[in-house]
């Protein structure tokens, strides 16, 4: 019997880590049922067909229930290892030091730095492309200058840059911030926050949503549980603040919110909840001017689109992709896709044509869709061009150069021609990282911390370099602010200076 369920086992994971349709996360699940059954199924067949002496039984029953019980009492659930959401356990006794949060100051004044802005979720446009930068190739040569590193805040925010100032998001202790820090010396400028804090076992605790900077000096800020702020970029006085979920009345999602406030015309948009899948404030005041949709939102920012000649805002929601009138927030179409139970992040990428291509993890592939006008007074038509399993998006985006999208698929890092639905190339092992296309190259900011440098043409990757730059896990989104890249986790962050062409 021993033999037989090993060698079923064996046969199992075989099986499993084959399947390419099967993502590293259900794997990993499945990984993990099948061992916790071997050991489960040798266990019984010990203390009850093997024939031992019945004292060895005895004691091995024992050594079992006590294992188990000291387990039960000794050890916690202190986030999950990876993006495959598996438990990661640590001492109930062990206590993690958290960063207080600063005492109020004054403002400082910034440092004087040339460096390019990099003001929203993604990058200028949100586009996760850095248009106008030629990075250099030979990092053995040229290596990148760390500029400053210090620990911060819990949380899963990026950075953005505007005028010298480098803003974040984070948790310390029970306050959740919006952080300012000096671009040339990573010195704390300033800090606003609230008393709240996001909890959740899987994810980790703490704010996910990128803040957004306008032309005009202002930041907007969304909180884990629903805060909206909009602050004043040169001193962090909170302008005001609109609690969007306790407001509307509205449940909170079960990793919290994640989307980046979204500024346009007067306006700033946010995800809701169900029954308010868009919320709309006005910038000036915070006052709610509308709210729209029925469907529960998803982890995506809403995208401002022209798609068959409409202006409309495009929501990548827990189980649909809608399309809303800007200015009122009125639904002009809605399509059914993915199942609700599974979590989708991936911002929704406009091609040329009128086409639209999404993507999520878990099982639910990509799709694209195709759009045109509808007749007078009906919304557009949508077809699906496309759906299969070859570029599956988890909590990271796709970038689109040439016509051709880049991005992690299921942790590696590929090339897939939209036109005709095909992968052109799968290559690396990056985890659930982030990646950004600078030109010809693509930094990838992987999960377990490091950063790669990748050339990415249409017919292969080569990773020219590895930067040590982090050494636990990390989900945040990278900023390169040129020459400045700009990378955290939930532990630290580090600033360093990029070695640049010509």
């Amino acid at each position: 019997m021993p033999v037989v369920c090993i060698l079923l086992a064996l046969t199992g994971w075989t099986w499993v880590w084959l399947r390419e349709s099967l993502e590293r996360n259900l794997s990993a699940w499945i990984s993990t049922v099948i061992a916790l059954l071997l050991a489960a199924l040798l266990f019984i067949w010990a203390v009850l067909f093997s024939g031992w002496a019945g004292r060895t039984r005895l004691i091995l029953l024992g050594a079992v229930v006590v294992l188990g019980g000291l387990g039960a009492l000794t050890l916690k659930k202190v986030g999950s290892v990876s993006g495959t959401g598996l438990p990661r356990f640590g001492w109930k006794w062990a206590k993690h030091t958290e960063l207080a949060a600063p005492a109020a100051a004054e403002a400082a004044a910034v440092t004087p730095v040339q460096a390019l802005d990099f003001p929203e979720f993604l990058g200028p446009g949100r586009k996760q492309v850095i248009e106008g930068v030629k990075l250099a190739r030979d990092w053995a040569a040229r290596p990148p200058r760390e500029v400053w590193r210090h620990p911060v805040g819990l949380g899963w925010s990026g950075f953005v840059v505007s005028g010298g100032r480098a803003l974040t998001q984070e948790q310390r202790g029970d306050q959740e911030l919006v952080t300012c820090y000096d671009l040339a010396t990573g010195k704390l400028l300033w800090s606003s926050g609230h008393t709240t804090r996001f909890v959740e076992w899987q994810g980790g605790d703490g704010p996910r949503a990128t803040p957004t900077i306008t032309s005009d000096g202002k930041v907007f800020a969304y909180g884990a549980n629903g805060a909206l702020d909009c602050l004043d970029l040169a001193t962090g006085t909170r302008l005001w603040t609109r609690e969007i979920l306790g407001d509307l009345k509205l449940g909170n999602q079960t990793w919290g919110k994640s989307s980046s406030p979204l500024v346009y015309d007067g306006l700033v948009v946010v995800t809701g909840g169900r029954g308010a899948t868009l919320v709309a404030c006005d910038r000036a005041t915070g006052a709610i001017l509308w709210k729209s949709g029925d469907s529960a939102p998803s982890y995506a920012t809403p995208v401002l689109a022209t798609l068959a000649g409409t202006r409309q805002l495009i929501s990548f929601n827990a189980s649909t992709l809608s399309g809303h009138d800007p200015a009122t927030g009125v639904m002009l179409w809605s399509q059914d896709w993915g199942s609700d139970k599974m979590p989708k992040a991936a911002q929704p990428v406009l091609l040329d044509g009128d086409r639209l291509f999404i993507s999520a993890g878990y099982g639910m592939g990509c799709t694209l869709f195709q759009f045109k006008p509808g007749a007078p007074g009906q919304p557009p038509a949508v077809t699906e061009l496309w759906h299969n399993m070859k570029l599956k998006m988890q909590f990271n985006n796709a970038s689109l150069r040439s016509g051709l999208l880049y991005g992690l698929d299921d942790g590696q890092l590929a090339c897939l021609d939209p036109a005709t639905g095909d992968r052109l190339w799968k290559e690396g092992r990056y985890g659930s990282g982030q990646s950004l296309m600078v030109g010809d190259l693509t930094l990838v900011q992987a999960e377990p911390g490091f950063v790669a440098l990748c050339e990415t043409t249409p017919q292969s990757v080569k990773e020219l370099a590895r930067l040590r730059a982090l050494s636990s896990k990390t989900w945040n989104n990278p900023c390169l602010a040129a020459p400045y890249l700009l990378v955290r986790n939930d532990q630290e962050a580090v600033c360093y200076e990029l070695p640049l062409e010509p």
